[in-house]
């Protein structure tokens, strides 16, 4: 007797399984695209990160518009937005009563404004959720580092929790420490990232003040980061996780991005990634934004491998989402829509013998998709499995697997058959059956690479270092680097053989396995006319250069006429060994 059922999800078990989520856990993961919006005063300076020394006056969009943001968002299938209310160099966007650098010192509507409390009523209009980015560290504060800031970071905490409606997420960032102002007392700050915060005794707070919230604190401790910036998760994924084995801030990525099948907690993952390169607006990126080819493999690669996707903004100097911002995902989110409209399995039968499902087609169906969902509430149960299709009454594997989650999309060859066979793996002593649907997804083709220089460089000459790794900085080739055994600082020399006018450089990371390799965090960059006098032009930090390890732009105040350039690597993201460079270019 045939089994008959519809693909909705099946339980033939109540017992938990390992750890479970929570509701809010559950309502989050539901959620599973949303915004993040990166506004501050790091949009009025061109910079990644402030460094804390820059005037609140510099802070006043002429068109600021929290109901646009929230109409692109809601127009782009986005069901929240999470707003960087104080970022590292701790401008305020709201008008705290704990510190003056805030909008209520800048020339924005007089010092009478407050974003945080524009963006909820916008949100409330627009039916989004809404969450509050609140940067750990302060560049600015002169007492960072000492018992009195996390007094400080609290206080402002409980505002923006209180007084703002309700709060779906916190997002706590795991930067914390380095250089900074400080009140003037420009230097460097170190804390004990295990112990400085006090964490267990905030998240208490959060807790109390908004009881629903999801906190993401790096490791958690409800949700935790994917372990890079570059919008992926890795195919296995494990919503299980130790969270008090793990420091914030002091990430193992590997594992973040992972998770571990063993572990105490159900600390699900994360993606964050921008829209654009940078997480604050610059023009020069305007032609950067993400094709609709990379945000539906972004889309594929954490939605479809069991996290959720934060996709971010960069709010620009009039105060709005950039047209170009907004068209982009508009369009993917109308091409979401457009793929995912026939569920081929809708009408098929299902029958299931022991922990193998087959899906049985009325006539033979062509399908390049099969979504797989599995019901989590219990616990995640899965840990493989494989498919197979029935081809002209041949079974052929077509795709194997580990983890599934949430959510899992399986990316397969066209194929034309008349039943899906799926085996599932669990150490469960029950299966509850994902739920299965299959698709017809025309192939999406990659856009051609626009990468272009402004000098030819065929000319050009490495001076030092004297290696053969080091010409391949000039061939286009991100895969290559340059990769010395040498103490800092390290300098590459390049001679362009000919006088020119430049306005900027830009470096590149090595491109390959970078959690493993140094990549150049502080540089200093001189030129010269005969190669022997130099003379400084640019020095400073590549912000956040770890965990978005793309193109560095660096814009001169004015442009230099030379023809050698030196560029030097001070420090590195691992304080010690090599560095890698996959690129050095100069800008007319």
């Amino acid at each position: 007797m045939l089994f008959i059922m519809t693909t909705s999800l099946i339980s033939r078990s109540q017992e938990p399984f390992g750890p479970v989520p929570t509701q809010s856990q559950l309502d989050w993961y539901d959620m599973e695209r949303y915004a993040f919006v990166h506004f501050s005063i790091n949009t009025f300076t061109d910079q990644e990160w402030g460094f804390g020394d820059e005037s609140p006056q510099l802070f006043n969009p002429t068109r600021l518009d929290c109901r646009q943001w929230a109409k692109v968002c809601k127009e782009a299938g986005l069901k929240g937005i999470i707003l960087t209310a104080k970022h590292h160099a701790g401008f305020c966007l709201w008008p705290s009563k704990y510190t003056d650098y805030s909008v209520k010192n800048s020339p924005w509507k007089n010092g009478k404004g407050d974003v945080v409390r524009e963006l909820s009523e916008a949100c409330k209009e627009y039916g989004l959720k809404m969450g509050i980015y609140l940067s750990p560290w302060d560049r600015n504060r002169a007492d960072y580092g000492e018992p009195s800031y996390i007094e400080y970071f609290r206080n402002q905490l409980t505002e923006l929790l209180t007084n703002y409606g309700d709060i779906f997420e916190v997002w706590f960032d795991g930067a914390n420490g380095g250089d900074g102002y400080y009140g003037g007392q420009r230097g460097r700050r170190n804390i004990d990232r295990s112990k400085y915060y006090d964490w267990n005794n905030t998240i208490a707070l959060v807790r109390k003040l908004q009881p629903n919230c999801i906190i993401w604190n790096e490791v958690g401790p409800d949700i935790r980061w994917c372990g890079n910036e570059q919008g992926s998760i890795g195919e296995t994924n494990w919503a299980r996780y130790d969270y008090s084995a793990h420091i914030p801030g002091e990430p193992d990525n590997a594992t973040l991005r992972s998770g571990e099948i063993d572990a105490p907690n159900f600390v699900p993952a994360e993606v964050n990634v921008s829209i654009r390169p940078g997480w604050f607006y610059h023009k020069f990126e305007d032609l950067k934004v993400k094709s609709l080819y990379k945000l539906t493999n972004i889309y594929y690669n954490s939605v479809g491998r069991g996290s959720t996707w934060l996709l971010n903004f960069p709010i620009d100097c009039e105060g709005r989402i950039n047209d170009i911002d907004a068209k982009a995902a508009i369009e993917f989110n109308n091409y979401l829509k457009s793929i995912y409209k026939e569920n081929l399995a809708k009408d098929a039968s299902e029958r299931t013998v022991d922990n193998s499902m087959t899906v049985s087609f009325k006539k033979a169906v062509t399908f390049t998709q099969l979504i797989l969902k599995e019901d989590i509430r219990k616990g995640q149960r899965i840990k493989g499995f494989e498919v197979e299709a029935l081809i002209n009454g041949d079974w052929k594997t077509i795709a194997k697997g580990t983890t599934i989650s949430h959510k899992r999309i399986l990316l397969l060859p066209e194929t034309t058959a008349s039943e899906v066979k799926i085996a599932f793996h669990t150490d469960a002593s029950e299966l509850i059956f994902p739920k299965v649907e299959i698709y017809n997804v025309p192939e999406l083709k990659e856009p051609e690479d626009m990468e272009s220089y402004d000098f030819d460089r065929a000319k050009w000459k490495i001076v030092s270092p004297d290696t053969v790794a080091a010409s391949q900085i000039l061939d286009g080739n991100k895969k290559t680097m340059l990769w010395l055994d040498k103490g800092f600082p390290v300098d590459i020399v390049i001679d362009m053989t000919e006088n020119n006018s430049i306005s900027g450089f830009r470096y590149l990371p090595d491109q390959g396995d970078y959690f493993l390799r140094g990549i150049i965090t502080h540089y200093e960059f001189a030129v010269s006319m005969n190669g022997k006098e130099w003379t400084n032009v640019s020095s400073g930090e590549f912000s956040n250069i770890s965990n978005n390890p793309l193109w560095q732009v660096v814009k001169f105040d004015k442009k230099i006429k030379t023809r050698f350039i030196r560029f030097r690597a001070i420090r590195n993201s691992k304080g010690w060994g090599d560095f890698g460079c996959a690129e050095l270019d100069v800008l007319k």
